[in-house]
């Protein structure tokens, strides 16, 4: 897994093919409502850490991208 981020409610990875597709990107950065994602240099995929904690676990990022590419773990019951 290329992008990995934790912290204290969720962790989130993407699948390297993921993170450095501009297209699928540009999707992951579109359909989150709490902007963990962004596009960095070159379009490659970034996690904005400070945003992580404010996921509500809607899967529409999991929905964006191509299938098993991005999970989003909980670190809690």
């Amino acid at each position: 897994m290329s992008a990995v981020a934790e912290n204290l409610f969720i962790n989130v990875e993407v699948d390297d093919s993921a993170a450095g597709d501009p297209a699928i990107v540009t999707k992951l950065v579109d359909a989150c409502p709490v902007d963990i994602f962004a596009a960095g240099e070159g379009g490659a995929l970034e996690i904005v850490t400070g945003n992580l904690d404010e996921c509500v676990l809607c899967n529409l990022c999991i929905a964006a991208a191509p299938e098993g590419t991005v999970r989003v773990i909980k670190l809690y019951e």
